[in-house]
């Protein structure tokens, strides 16, 4: 229980993650688009897969880094700092002035490129790696036992899946697609404040 209130903050900050738009929701929509909803949903399953992945490697890492060079976490938390304030200025643009969500154009694609593709998007998306050294960072379960870094590993890389499959579903609605589009000016605001107090709360957690 100790580690409750720290791994629900870790996961509010994913949610945040997935809500934010970035390369991995662009793809979605254009395997939605382009083609239909199947390859998108397996895309999905590839980016879940991903984030086990990027979940893993992210305790893994910091857990050597505190091992070997203490001070070296503080400089990746200062780092993810910079970069979640990078993406609050971005979003505060984009509030001004939205612009339009164009999908990427994609070659036809089997339920196992789709997978992959969705899986290479997610492990190599910078924004999906920073926001695990994050989430990581402040759920202070780097020095944890396996009992807790495991499931709070799966559980994070749900509430991705989840994420990304509403979008991957949603997506593929006329009706809903037009809506969202509409309504990014103050989706865009919220996610600037939410990238700000996350910033803050990464640069002044504790090591």
């Amino acid at each position: 229980m100790e580690y409750l209130p720290s791994i629900l903050a870790a996961y509010t900050v994913m949610i945040v993650a997935v809500m934010s738009p970035g390369p991995a929701i662009a793809m979605l929509m254009g395997l939605a688009f382009g083609r239909g909803r199947a390859a998108a949903v397996w895309a999905t399953c590839g980016i879940g897969a991903g984030s086990i992945t990027n979940g893993t490697l992210s305790l893994i890492g910091l857990g050597l880094l505190m091992q070997e060079i203490a001070w070296a976490v503080t400089v990746l938390k200062l780092i993810g700092a910079a970069y979640l304030l990078w993406l609050a200025w971005g979003s505060v643009k984009k509030a001004m002035t939205p612009p339009q969500l164009i999908p990427q154009d994609m070659s036809p694609l089997s339920p196992i490129r789709a997978f992959v593709t969705g899986y290479l998007m997610q492990i190599t998306n910078p924004k999906a790696l920073i926001f695990w050294v994050v989430i990581a960072s402040v759920s202070n379960t780097v020095t944890a036992p396996l009992t807790v870094q495991v499931p709070f590993v799966l559980g994070a890389a749900c509430l991705s899946f989840a994420g990304h499959m509403a979008y991957a579903l949603a997506l593929s609605t006329t009706p809903v697609r037009n809506a969202y589009q509409k309504a990014r000016r103050g989706v865009e605001a919220t996610l600037g404040l939410l990238f700000t107090l996350f910033a803050f709360k990464l640069a002044t957690a504790r090591s």
